[in-house]
């Protein structure tokens, strides 16, 4: 085995070992594998299975996505993050339905025009979804590529992600397109892990430069240190007569763009304009809460929430151009930020208990 071509070697290794029951393989049908790998941007298989399976359940197909409402898909994304892929992944789906008979693309370079779609996902859906052969260099085939060739620098470094195209290039076989896609990718979610890596037992060992250095801490390069910003603000849980719940749609750019969430001054309004237009409520009459905490990739948040009641639903609110008061049977299926909804579910379940 250790004479095969290193793609030969990857499959064999995974003949045996590979992942084989994903719920995106059953059946690998072009919508489902364009589904998943708009998903697993960013985030891992163990998270996305749930999502997957619930998003098929109520989307089978490129025409019930295409046709539902944006919420109800922010809906079933909520909690996923990264919510710029559902929008686009909406997007993508009514275009689908409009230039290609709702079908998914067959072609790469049709595919990477879609909204959301790189290059490497466009490589990625045409290989599993086609089975034709096409590079793709997601962080896992990234991490196995740069200790193969002991490639130094960040792979998200345009020079570095060029030389490790070029590598997943030479290495990429003519045949069995689909499962070499899946097997490489298995193989950095699996052996070449970003820490504590299984290297004796890698199909592929004996050509890579990392390990044969004794070196493969060292491969890839970190992402250069993000400054991670530091933000502290209110959150409103305003209850009317009814015990419905104000809520408003965030702005479609930005932190949650498109979500619904409680009214909020993280963009420099003051309490009191957030209040401007509720009956007998002002910032003296609000009760704080206890805070949470809330991690972005590139933000840290401290949400400090603060509960009032109002007498009736309000007239002429300033907060913003959308808004709505929702019982506790409508916000559940509203796509909601983790942080909004983890307030919503800790207040339901104070009133519940009074």
């Amino acid at each position: 085995m250790q004479d095969l071509p290193f793609s030969a070697r990857l499959l064999t290794w995974w003949d045996k070992h590979g992942r084989k029951d994903l719920p995106w393989q059953h059946p690998r049908t072009a919508y489902r594998v364009w589904l998943a790998e708009i998903m697993l941007q960013q985030t891992q298989v163990t998270t996305v299975s749930p999502y997957f399976k619930r998003f098929v359940k109520r989307f089978p197909d490129i025409q019930t996505l295409a046709a539902a409402s944006t919420d109800e898909v922010l809906a079933l994304w909520s909690g996923l993050g990264y919510y710029a892929r559902a929008r686009n992944l909406h997007k993508a789906a009514g275009i689908c339905v409009a230039d290609f008979n709702g079908l998914v693309p067959e072609f790469p370079e049709a595919l990477a025009m879609l909204p959301g779609i790189g290059q490497s996902t466009a490589n990625a859906i045409f290989s599993q979804a086609y089975g034709q052969p096409a590079v793709v260099l997601d962080g896992n085939v990234k991490r196995v590529l740069s200790r193969r060739g002991a490639v130094a620098g960040w792979p998200g470094k345009a020079s570095v992600h060029k030389k490790l195209w070029g590598i997943a290039e030479d290495v990429l076989p003519t045949q069995r397109a689909a499962d070499y896609t899946q097997a490489i990718m298995d193989l950095g979610a699996t052996l070449c892990t970003r820490s504590n890596p299984a290297c004796n037992d890698c199909p592929v060992n004996r050509d890579c430069q990392a390990h044969l250095h004794n070196r493969v801490k060292d491969f890839p390069a970190p992402r250069p240190k993000i400054k991670i910003a530091e933000k502290s603000f209110h959150m409103l849980i305003l209850r009317d007569g009814d015990g419905r719940i104000l809520l408003e749609r965030r702005p479609p750019s930005g932190i949650w763009g498109g979500l619904w969430s409680l009214p909020a001054d993280d963009n420099g309004q003051s309490l009191n304009q957030c209040l401007d237009g509720h009956a007998g409520v002002d910032a003296a009459d609000l009760n704080p809460l206890p805070s949470l905490q809330h991690q972005l990739t590139h933000m840290r948040m401290t949400i400090l929430p603060l509960y009032g009641e109002v007498t009736s639903p309000p007239k002429g609110v300033k907060c913003s151009a959308e808004q709505g008061w929702f019982g506790h049977e409508e916000w559940p299926a509203l796509g909601l930020p983790k942080p909004v909804r983890q307030l919503l579910e800790q207040h339901t379940r104070m009133v519940s208990n009074d």
